[in-house]
């Protein structure tokens, strides 16, 4: 996409392993606990600080919330269905189970989520939760050369990204299994002060998803959470009116409380603060939220303020892009 705007400028790619693709024998939450933040990002971002890079591109729900002192999410592009999906093993597609629910009870389903984990439990409480890491080949491979697994959920976008579409089974919608924050989208990020790459990559930011995912960020990030938190969040934007819907669990998915909020897309960072806030009012969303980890200080800045998405929306209406 940039290459095609800015033909003239040459990019190199290149590729780091981070901590969360290294380790591999821990779930996600022990990792997030062992650590600040940016299981995914340290590494990236490192190279950002110590200019060796320009930008770096993320999966956006892997990003957390506080960046980096000098750096900034700089844009946000188009989002890609933020469902889960469901890969069965075949030796139950071989008797034409392909569904979660028509799985025996008790059938052992792989996943690297508490979100997931706990959704799982709430639908399906006789399943057994194993946790599943790698990427989507590696995933695969566990679940196919091995007998342990009965399913594996994961992202569907991450499937579809990789070509491998035709080995989802069942799509979960996501008003009955909300998905992770950002889910779908691939966040941008660099150096604040780098104005030239800052404007480049505005240019392929896409202002829907970005308002959306905005909202998402601003519920976590006033939540103190990251992947210590069991929450599906479910956002839509019709007609300039945004809505953000979010689940929070149990870990053991017994119990949980979902919560609305609705306005201006213009207001999206806000929207998602005080949706943030109604939860911290809610006694039962407290025990559920617990202990969810130090207040961080906001050093995103500008580029997630209010003022910001506002900028966005107008931009998007001018496009005639509201949806």
């Amino acid at each position: 996409m940039l290459q095609k705007l800015h033909p003239d400028v040459d990019f190199v790619v290149g590729q780091t392993n981070t901590l969360g693709d290294q380790v591999q024998d821990r779930h996600l939450s022990d990792l997030g606990t062992s650590i600040d933040s940016g299981l995914f990002t340290k590494s990236l971002e490192e190279s950002l600080i110590n200019k060796t890079s320009d930008f770096a591109v993320h999966s956006l729900k892997d990003m957390p919330t506080t960046l980096p002192p000098g750096l900034v999410l700089a844009t946000i592009c188009k989002r890609a269905s933020p469902e889960d999906a469901v890969i069965i093993h075949p030796k139950h597609k071989r008797k034409n189970i392909s569904r979660l629910e028509e799985l025996p009870e008790q059938s052992i389903i792989g996943t690297s989520s508490l979100r997931r984990e706990a959704l799982l439990r709430q639908m399906h409480p006789s399943f057994r939760m194993k946790t599943i890491r790698g990427n989507i080949q590696t995933r695969l491979s566990k679940l196919d050369d091995h007998s342990e697994y009965d399913a594996i959920v994961v992202a569907a976008c991450g499937f579809r990204r990789g070509g491998l579409g035709n080995r989802i089974d069942q799509i979960l919608p996501s008003k009955d299994f909300g998905y992770g924050v950002g889910q779908g989208s691939i966040g941008i990020e660099c150096r604040a002060d780098d104005t030239e790459t800052l404007k480049m990559l505005r240019q392929i930011e896409h202002h829907e998803s970005a308002l959306c995912c905005k909202a998402e960020r601003s519920l976590l990030y006033h939540l103190e959470g990251g992947c210590q938190i069991s929450m599906g969040v479910h956002t839509t934007l019709h007609n300039g009116i945004l809505t953000l819907t979010a689940t929070v669990l149990s870990r053991d998915g017994t119990k949980s409380v979902e919560d609305m909020i609705t306005g201006p897309c213009e207001e999206a960072v806000d929207l998602g603060e005080k949706l943030a806030r109604r939860f911290l009012a809610n006694n039962d969303a407290i025990i559920l939220l617990g202990k969810i980890g130090k207040k961080r200080p906001l050093t995103y800045g500008d580029i997630e303020a209010p003022g910001d998405a506002a900028a966005a929306a107008k931009k998007m209406r001018s496009q005639g892009n509201v949806v």
